[in-house]
C-alpha cells in the first residue's frame, strides 16, 4: 500500500460508526419518541444489545471512551442496580406491545471496563437479560476485557453466562510506551488472560492494538504486532491514536511533542499491517485483520460486513438497543442516546422514564447516504445509481459529492466510472476521507464547529 499525501493524512474526518454521526444528534429525540419507536418494531425483529459500563480501575490517558475511575466497588454495585432497572423498564415497554420475548442475535459489553463487574453481578445481569429476551442459539455474546484484572474466577463466570467472544485491550507491549499512556501491562499478563479465557471455553478472541501513541517507534509497533500474533487471536484491530484533548481532558496528560507526525503514523500503520499479513491474517476494512476462518473475513468477502459503534462487525440485526449511561441505540427510525450524566440517568430511571436524551430521526436521504458510506467503509466500492434505486430515489443527485471526490481521485485514492466509485489500494487507509465526501452534514451549517480526529 503506497503512501498517502501527508496533507491528507493530517486531515480530520469522522470514523463513521454511524451516519449521521453522534455530534449531530439533538434533544429533538427523547425518551417518549424512543418509546414510540420501540412500539413500532415487529415482534419478530432480531435485536442486538449493547451494555455500557462507565468505570475503570484507572484511567488510561489515550482513552476516548466515556468512563471514570471507580475507587470502590460500591459505586459499581450501585450502577449495576441502575442498569438492571433499565433492563426491567425496557422489558416492560416491549412487553406492553403484546409480544413475547424478543429474539436477540448479538450482545456486546463495552465501556470503560465491563469486566470490572463482580462475577456475581455479571451473572445476575446476564440472567435478567435472558429472562427479558430470547437469546438465539447462534448469538454472539462479546465483552471487552482489561487483561490486568481478569481472574480465573471472572473468566469462568463469563463463560458460564454464555460469553463466547472476548476483546482484550493490548495497545502496545513496550514498557516505555505503556508508561507514557498510564497503562502498564506486561505481555505475560495478556498471554495469561488469553490462556484463562480459552481454558474456560471462550476461544474467539480479539486484540486491540494502537499506533501513533506517545514515544512509540516503528520498531515498537512491529514488536507489538509480532507478539500479539504469537497468541493467535482470531481478530486484531489496529487503531490510530485519536488525540482529542478538547473532548477528553485527561489526554492533556500526553505530551504532544512525543506524538508521531503524519508520515510516521502512516509508516506505523503500514508496519502493523505488514507483520499481521505475514502471520496469516487478512485485512478487513481499514483497520481490522482476521484469520481466514473467522466470520469477519468471510462476511467481508460475501459483502455482508457492517459497521456499528464497536467498529466492523458481523452483526446483521437492524436494531441495536443501548443500555447504560451514554449508550447509543439504532432503530429503523433513527438513533437514540442515553444521558451521559450518571445522576440524570438515575433520575430518569427512578421516574420510570427511558433515559434517552438525544438522537436523530433519519430522513430518506440520510438512509441513502448511510448505505453509501457503509459500502465504502466496508467494501471499498459503491454503485451510486444502484443504491439510489434500492432506496426508491432513482436519479438522486450526487454531483456535489462527486465534485468533492475529484481531488482524491487526482491523488489516485479513488476512481469514478459512471455511477461506480471504487477505493484504490492506495486509498484504503484514507477511506474515511473518501466517505466524508458523501456526508451532507460536513461543511454545512449543521456540521459547523465539529472537530474530529485525524483520518489516518
Amino acid at each position: 500500500m503506497t503512501s498517502i499525501p501527508i496533507r491528507l493524512a493530517e486531515a480530520q474526518a469522522p470514523r463513521y460508526t454511524s451516519y449521521p454521526t453522534a455530534p449531530h444528534f439533538s434533544v429533538a429525540v427523547g425518551g417518549s419518541l424512543y418509546r414510540q419507536w420501540l412500539g413500532e418494531l415487529r415482534s419478530d425483529t432480531p435485536l442486538s444489545l449493547y451494555l455500557h459500563v462507565p468505570f475503570c480501575h484507572q484511567l488510561c490517558w489515550y482513552c476516548g471512551c466515556h468512563t471514570a475511575v471507580a475507587k470502590d466497588y460500591e459505586r459499581i454495585a450501585a450502577y449495576v442496580g441502575l442498569l438492571r432497572q433499565e433492563i426491567d423498564l425496557l422489558g416492560r415497554v416491549l412487553a406492553a406491545e403484546g409480544a413475547g420475548r424478543r429474539p436477540v442475535t448479538g450482545l456486546h459489553w463495552g465501556g470503560g471496563t465491563p469486566s470490572i463487574l463482580s462475577a456475581e453481578d455479571f451473572t445476575a445481569v446476564m440472567g435478567q437479560l435472558r429472562g427479558v429476551f430470547d437469546f438465539q442459539p447462534q448469538a454472539e455474546l462479546a465483552i471487552e476485557i482489561d487483561p490486568r484484572h481478569l481472574t480465573v474466577e471472572k473468566a469462568e463466570a463469563l463463560a458460564a453466562a454464555g460469553i463466547n467472544r472476548a476483546s482484550l485491550g493490548v495497545q502496545d507491549v513496550n514498557s516505555h510506551v505503556q508508561e507514557a499512556i498510564n497503562r502498564v501491562q506486561p505481555f505475560e499478563v495478556t498471554a495469561a488472560a488469553a490462556q484463562a479465557l480459552r481454558a474456560c471455553g471462550i476461544e474467539a478472541l480479539n486484540f486491540d492494538l494502537m499506533y501513533g501513541l506517545p514515544h512509540q517507534s516503528l520498531e515498537d509497533v512491529k514488536q507489538t504486532a509480532s507478539l500479539a500474533a504469537e497468541l493467535h487471536p482470531d481478530r486484531v484491530s489496529v487503531f490510530g491514536y485519536a488525540h482529542v484533548p478538547w473532548m477528553k481532558k485527561h489526554q492533556k496528560m500526553i505530551d504532544t511533542a512525543a506524538l508521531a507526525g503524519a508520515e510516521e503514523r502512516l509508516a506505523q500503520a503500514g508496519m502493523a499491517e505488514s507483520v499481521l499479513l505475514q502471520r496469516g491474517y487478512r485485512a478487513v476494512g481499514m483497520d481490522h485483520f482476521a484469520l481466514p476462518d473467522d466470520p469477519l473475513f468471510r462476511y467481508a468477502g460475501e459483502g455482508r460486513l457492517r459497521r456499528n459503534f464497536q467498529g466492523y462487525t458481523t452483526d446483521q440485526a437492524e436494531v441495536l438497543l443501548g443500555l447504560g449511561v451514554s449508550s447509543i441505540g439504532t432503530l429503523p427510525q433513527g438513533y437514540v442516546q442515553n444521558d451521559k450524566d450518571l445522576v440524570a440517568y438515575a433520575r430518569a430511571l427512578r421516574a420510570g422514564q427511558l433515559p434517552v436524551v438525544r438522537g436523530i430521526a433519519l430522513t430518506p436521504e440520510d438512509r441513502l447516504r448511510r448505505d453509501v458510506i457503509n459500502s465504502l467503509m466496508c467494501s471499498f466500492a459503491v454503485d451510486l445509481r444502484a443504491e439510489a434505486e434500492v432506496h426508491g430515489q432513482p436519479g438522486f443527485d450526487f454531483s456535489e459529492s462527486l465534485e468533492r471526490l475529484t481531488p482524491l481521485a487526482g491523488e489516485g485514492l479513488v476512481t469514478v466510472a459512471g455511477s461506480k466509485v471504487r477505493v484504490t489500494g492506495e486509498g484504503k487507509r484514507a477511506v474515511r476521507l473518501i466517505a466524508s465526501c458523501f456526508d451532507a452534514y460536513l461543511g454545512s451549517a449543521k456540521g459547523a464547529n465539529t472537530r474530529y480526529s485525524k483520518a489516518v
